[in-house]
């Protein structure tokens, strides 16, 4: 089969793997006949990069798990939708060249299911320092995958233990960064900087809310410049209101620059897909997000992020286990999260050796070019 012929599948299970599957679809040659299956989701991720396929599924969780959030997906007809998605992927044997699955155990336990054989599989859920895989995960890896990468050796050897192809080239994460077009200085005026990462799902104006108030509770002497690395489903001026902020269209004319939010004292200036830029300038990071949250981590910066009611004791747990002292949980409390803010900004050294840790936590790029080589040969 000449490569003008190659058909290739990307299936991934949520809006961090949208993000991370469209990336790795960017950087593939011309010539390729290119598909993404974003199972939970719209995947606007995926839109002006390549065709979308596969039935739809929405869940009240949008696959972030929370406490209670299983039951809920239940009664919001995660069941029914998922038996949409074996009969979708056991309709598309034979049809395509090579399919590459960007998740957690959800995908290879779903094609072990549907009998598809995936060729690359990159678990970018699982990290040595907090995770196992589970028997059931195994199995799947074990049947479904081909190849399967894993973000650190800790894991790949504990599936290589039952002969199964696992290895690690790094952490995919750090490959997509994503960077772009903006000039940061131009925005600058502070002694300090920091990012503001709210998410990208139903809660994001409601985080957002909540960190510019913490910001607010800072002395005005220790005020930052504020960046904010906005998602691409996410509306400006649901933001705006929300923070009860005056909206203002950016005067530059570089696409990444979305205008600012000012309410007279604080000015929040809004960005699009250069979350990299806005982060490696930053002193420190305030994130709700899941992917970016890693990925500032992985660039050396300490991360404040508040626990949510629902969030699952286990989950935070298991964070805390991966990223040491680098990441900093406080309760979803506006006096707290300006406590730590204030504290880090008051010491750089704790800032230095928070970032230190994070990225010997994160780990390094490398995965990308080795997962493109495989699609292409």
């Amino acid at each position: 089969m000449d490569k003008e012929n190659k058909r290739v599948l990307f299936i991934s299970n949520g809006n961090g793997e949208d993000s991370i599957s469209a990336a790795i679809i960017k950087q593939i040659p011309k010539g390729f006949l290119l598909d993404a299956f974003p199972i939970i989701g719209f995947g606007s991720a995926y839109e002006g990069v390549c065709n979308i396929v596969g039935p739809v599924m929405h869940i009240p969780s949008e696959g972030h798990r929370k406490a209670g959030s299983i039951a809920k997906d239940i009664k919001g007809g995660m069941l029914s939708g998922t038996w949409r998605t074996i009969k979708f992927l056991r309709s598309i044997k034979g049809k395509y060249h090579k399919i590459i699955a960007i998740g957690d155990s959800t995908v290879p336990i779903l094609c072990a299911l549907a009998g598809v054989k995936i060729d690359i599989y990159l678990d970018v859920y699982k990290n040595g320092y907090a995770h196992k895989y589970l028997k059931i995960e195994r199995w799947a890896i074990k049947k479904a995958c081909k190849k399967t990468y894993c973000r650190d050796d800790i894991l790949a050897a504990s599936l290589r233990k039952y002969k199964t192809n696992a290895i690690s080239k790094g952490n995919i994460m750090i490959d997509i960064i994503p960077f772009g077009e903006y000039d940061v200085s131009l925005h600058k005026s502070k002694k300090t900087a920091i990012t503001l990462l709210p998410g990208s799902r139903k809660t994001t104006a409601r985080n957002l809310k909540l960190q510019v108030e913490a910001v607010k509770k800072l002395p005005k002497k220790l005020y930052p410049d504020i960046f904010i690395a906005v998602a691409r489903n996410i509306s400006v001026e649901e933001l705006a209101k929300t923070t009860q902020m005056k909206y203002y269209e950016a005067i530059s004319k570089q696409a990444s620059d979305l205008g600012y939010l000012s309410d007279g004292e604080l000015k929040l200036n809004l960005t699009g897909g250069v979350a990299g830029n806005i982060i490696k300038t930053s002193d420190m990071v305030l994130s709700q997000a899941g992917t970016l949250t890693q990925q500032a981590l992985g660039l050396g910066k300490p991360v404040i992020s508040f626990i949510e009611a629902q969030d699952r004791q286990k989950r935070i747990d298991d964070r805390k286990k991966l990223t040491a002292q680098s990441h900093i949980f406080v309760r979803q409390d506006v006096d707290e999260l300006a406590q730590a803010m204030k504290d880090l900004l008051g010491d750089k050294k704790q800032r230095d050796r928070m970032g230190e840790t994070g990225k010997s936590r994160i780990g390094s790029s490398g995965t990308l070019a080795a997962v493109i080589a495989d699609i292409i040969s």
